[in-house]
């Protein structure tokens, strides 16, 4: 373990993830769906990210939203030359990446920030740090200004703790690479599985947790498992510390969590609904969903938006299908299981998606004389976009200077494809967001971007000449004429069924 990590894992790499919750617009949504005020996504605004990882969420946020200027830290160093090398190739010249500690950062000469996020970082550190983050909010997140923050949360881990304590334990007893160690742990625990270990056998929800761990990135595992610190906490103790920084939890960034309907049942709103104290119903709302994972959004100093406001932010309100209309899902699954999307109401909205971004005002004058109301439209939207069949956009104004800054940051993911799948997400000057595309799809229109008239073959040549192969069926397929035939019926269902959507945001 390196002596400046403070326990983190710094010798495997994370992953190279996108996570859409660090998105302005998503934010703004999720605040004015709670009637709390929200800068609009399209202004300019400044933007933090501390521990960004491999930094690929602020550099396609820097890159689809030019408005805005980004800050961003990972402590270690190569996370950080990884994301300045990726800025460097999207050219994105209104984003930094330092290197620095929480503590290091603040001693910097830095602005104000409209945002700042976290994700993956609260569970995983010290108290220390923590307290050392919260400082840093204190002083550098604007009044008014909004905080995202992810964490693991109990009481949904408390079952997984020894699981995971067991597994560090032996972890610390080799000196091998941390992939290596953690391929012990698994296999110590099968032993225990295989010797009938009675904390094992008695808590099956345990023993499915560490099957599914099984199968999962090292990376993953690595930053997720193998800390020195890993402390999932209590809403309410969250909430608690960043009040020190005067902050206010203010909404789930998840929209599927403010739709009640689908997570709890009557008799449980009931009792919820008696709690006085916001935070502690909160807290005990996470003991009847036995949450495990929080992604919330806390202000500093949050201004209530009064209906009549509500209304009039949510009529300029932008949204477009991220998959074809007949992709979308006619069911939504929450916590007490799937419940279908009645048709009446969820057909008239999508097909009003079908050529692109609308206004909520537009798909409402569309749609409300086929009888779906303002209400009904506005929780099928919140639905559609927290099911991620659908996502809120930015304004029209701005868009042709969004597109050049995300082209050039897709061509530069697009290049890295020819040889690595790490980053599967392009950049949307629709959106201000991402969206994932794998990387067969971003060879095809690599192709394209070169002028190639066969896309499959262009793809071929890559795959074929780093000696990888397609797998159709759980077949692998060896020879090339198979290779070439499968990626010919790939790049037709692309081209009928992926690309309009990826030119309806103004990717492709």
């Amino acid at each position: 373990m390196s002596n400046w990590s403070s326990g983190y894992v710094v010798d495997i790499a994370y992953t190279h993830g996108f996570y859409r919750e660090l998105s302005p617009a998503l934010q703004t949504l999720a605040l004015v769906n709670k009637l709390i005020r929200a800068k609009p996504p399209d202004q300019p605004f400044t933007y933090c990210e501390l521990a960004c990882g491999q930094g690929v969420s602020t550099n396609l946020l820097a890159a689809a939203n030019p408005q805005g200027k980004f800050y961003a830290i990972d402590f270690n160093p190569a996370h950080a030359a990884g994301a300045r090398t990726l800025a460097a190739a999207a050219k994105n010249t209104n984003v930094q990446f330092f290197d620095d500690s929480f503590e290091e950062f603040l001693e910097r000469r830095l602005p104000d920030f409209d945002c700042i996020g976290l994700h993956g970082t609260w569970s995983w550190i010290s108290p220390e740090n923590r307290a050392k983050i919260t400082a840093f909010l204190r002083r550098k997140l604007k009044v008014g200004g909004v905080l995202y923050l992810s964490y693991n949360t109990l009481p949904g881990w408390a079952p997984v703790l020894p699981l995971r304590e067991l597994m560090v334990r032996h972890a610390a007893g080799s000196r091998e690479p941390i992939a290596k160690r953690i391929d012990g742990a698994i296999a110590f625990i099968d032993r225990l599985i295989a010797v009938n270990a009675r904390f094992l056998t008695i808590n099956p929800g345990v023993k499915d947790r560490f099957e599914r761990m099984r199968g999962m990135s090292r990376n993953y595992l690595a930053h997720e498992f193998f800390n020195q610190d890993w402390n999932p906490l209590y809403f309410d103790q969250v909430a608690g510390e960043l009040e020190t920084a005067k902050l206010s939890w203010a909404a789930s960034a998840h929209l599927l969590d403010h739709v009640n309907d689908i997570n709890l049942t009557a008799d449980q709103r009931k009792v919820l609904a008696e709690i006085g104290d916001p935070l502690q119903a909160e807290t005990i709302r996470d003991f009847v969903t036995n949450q495990q994972f929080r992604r919330d959004l806390f202000v500093k100093g949050p201004l209530p938006l009064t209906s009549t406001e509500q209304a009039e932010a949510i009529s300029e309100m932008r949204f477009a299908l991220v998959v074809p209309g007949d992709a979308v899902p006619r069911s939504v699954t929450g916590l007490l299981g799937t419940a279908p999307l009645q048709a009446a109401i969820y057909d008239p909205v999508i097909a009003a998606m079908a050529d692109g971004a609308r206004s909520f005002a537009e798909l409402l004058a569309v749609t409300a004389p086929k009888g779906v109301g303002h209400g009904p439209l506005w929780q099928a939207l919140n639905i559609l976009v927290g099911m991620g069949s659908a996502t809120p956009c930015l304004a029209i104004e701005g868009e042709a200077a969004r597109r050049r800054s995300t082209e050039a940051f897709n061509l530069a993911i697009l290049n890295r494809a020819r040889g690595s799948s790490d980053i599967q997400v392009l950049a949307s000057p629709v959106t201000g967001s991402g969206l994932t595309v794998e990387r067969i799809h971003q060879l095809f229109l690599l192709a394209a971007k070169q002028g190639r008239s066969d896309p499959a073959l262009f793809a071929w040549e890559i795959l074929g000449g780093q000696n990888q192969r397609l797998v159709k069926d759980g077949k692998t397929l060896m020879s090339a004429e198979e290779n070439l035939a499968e990626l010919a019926v790939r790049q037709a269902r692309f081209a009928e069924r992926t690309l309009p959507i990826l030119v309806q945001l103004g990717i492709a």
